[in-house]
């Protein structure tokens, strides 16, 4: 149960750590305004995370048994995401942060929320990384509320931590920040994806 728990907030922290357009707005608010500017940024994207990982688990448990049988190609096109998405980190060139006119706290978090499920596509990657994750399978009552509670605890953790770094240490951060954060969390990506990879060719050979 405790590693459900785990693998679940560690597929919240690689899903949130790219910094994208909303990774690039809570770090900006976080050095222009503080430590909450920047979480309510993080709260807002947590939650829509969450949302889209409870989809992934509900499209999973309705197909369970047709995934069964592919369960090992899955865990790979899993880790081929996971390459994907750090090889994207380490190309891509500046990204500008979201336009959110909300200042507030709880406008700004319901901002946020709106933007993240805005885009779809998050469902399959979600779809992708569960499988890339060995948790396909997992889709009963306790499992799937044990991997969402990881999803909401692991992204919302992340964000804590990015907002109160930058926070703390926004008078001695340069302007290269982003883009060598946007870095290692490409070489991180990398890194889970190999680890995935490997970890399905085992299986395959075990």
């Amino acid at each position: 149960m405790i590693l459900l728990l785990l693998k679940g907030a560690l597929l919240g922290a690689i899903i949130t750590a790219p910094p994208g357009p909303i990774g690039t707005l809570c770090i900006n608010r976080a050095l222009d305004r503080g430590f909450w500017a920047g979480f309510s940024v993080g709260l807002g994207t947590a939650l829509g995370d969450s949302t889209y990982a409870l989809v992934a688990v509900a499209g999973l448990a309705m197909f369970a048994k047709a995934l069964a049988t592919v369960t090992i190609p899955l865990a790979i096109s899993g880790g081929l995401l996971l390459l994907w998405l750090g090889w994207q980190r380490l190309s891509a060139q500046p990204v500008q942060a979201a336009d959110i006119r909300a200042r507030d706290f709880l406008r700004t978090t319901f901002a946020t929320f709106f933007l993240t499920i805005s885009n779809p596509a998050t469902i399959l990657s979600f779809g992708a990384l569960f499988a890339g994750f060995g948790l396909a399978q997992e889709t009963g009552a306790t499992s799937a509320t044990l991997i969402l509670a990881g999803v909401f605890a692991g992204s919302l953790l992340w964000w804590f931590a990015l907002s109160g770094v930058v926070s703390l240490a926004r008078d001695r951060l340069s302007d290269q920040f982003t883009a060598g954060f946007g870095r290692a969390s490409g070489y991180l990506l990398i890194l889970f994806g190999c680890l995935a990879i490997g970890s399905s060719g085992y299986s395959l050979l075990a």
